[in-house]
């Protein structure tokens, strides 16, 4: 006697076309690589076109469709040829996912208009120009997913220094609910993560051992976050799983976000 035929899992992304934007490492390497995994054919949209390919490469290398693209999340012009990437590499596209973003560390008195157009532009104005480039795509697939990497900055908490990005994640949960409830005709559902302390490589404040260990003291888990755990939030999010999840973010934060002090982090019985 046969085994009965296993019915495709909802979590799984079969036959689903994505694109990434901010690709080429950490968290959106991590999404681009649970994507694939999934099931989903993956265009990584890279400000850098040789560390997108590197993941791409690697996907393909497991026999993944995967495919890279050099793109400017500020500039509109590379966004629509990023869609239309996606489109002639893989012939649909389904999910989108902004995860590219910039933070210029100032305070206040400090930050430079440069700094502060471009903080939105990548972060905030993205979002809108995504989602116009891709809703004629969406509308022939009758349907599809807009999914943005937020943060606990801005829309929880806040950090000196930080403000312009704060505001541009705030802004983001905002487009996020505007977006969802404008979209839903369309069966398009608009969601987010908003990710704590990630653990990074490279250059970045978290990539320090010492910093990261005098972190995770306050954090409940004890511990950074993976980009993955970042990843997995997102796949539930653009899975059929979650086809009646629409204008909400999940917040993956190891529980850093629940103490009102540090003190209660640490000492709490």
């Amino acid at each position: 006697m046969s085994a009965p035929a296993q019915a495709p899992s909802p979590f799984g992304l079969a036959g689903k076309v994505a694109l990434v934007t901010g690709g080429g490492r950490g968290i959106g390497a991590a999404i681009a690589r649970v994507f694939a995994r999934a099931g989903a054919q993956v265009l990584i949209a890279n400000r850098t076109t040789a560390a997108g390919e590197a993941v791409a490469a690697a996907l393909r290398a497991e026999g993944i469709a995967a495919q890279a693209v050099g793109c400017d999340v500020a500039q509109r012009a590379d966004i629509d040829r990023a869609v239309a990437a996606a489109v002639q590499a893989f012939g649909a596209l389904d999910i989108v996912v902004h995860n590219a973003a910039v933070n210029h560390w100032a305070r206040i008195e400090a930050a430079t208009d440069a700094d502060l157009e471009h903080t939105l532009a990548v972060n905030l104005q993205a979002c809108f120009r995504l989602a116009q480039a891709a809703l004629p795509h969406w509308r022939a697939r009758r349907g599809g997913r807009l999914l943005v990497t937020s943060s606990v900055t801005g829309p929880r908490v806040a950090m000196p220094g930080g403000a312009a990005y704060a505001a541009s994640k705030a802004g983001v949960n905002g487009f996020i609910r505007s977006a969802a409830l404008e979209l839903a005709r369309d069966r398009v559902t608009v969601n987010g993560v908003e990710p704590g302390f990630i653990a990074k490589q490279g250059g970045s404040l978290l990539s320090d051992p010492e910093r990261a260990a005098r972190i995770a003291r306050h954090i409940p888990l004890g511990e950074l976050g993976r980009p993955e755990d970042v990843a997995h939030a997102m796949c539930f999010l653009a899975s059929d799983a979650a086809r009646y999840v629409t204008g909400q973010t999940i917040v993956v934060d190891g529980g850093s976000t629940l103490p009102e002090s540090p003190f209660f982090a640490e000492d709490a019985p």
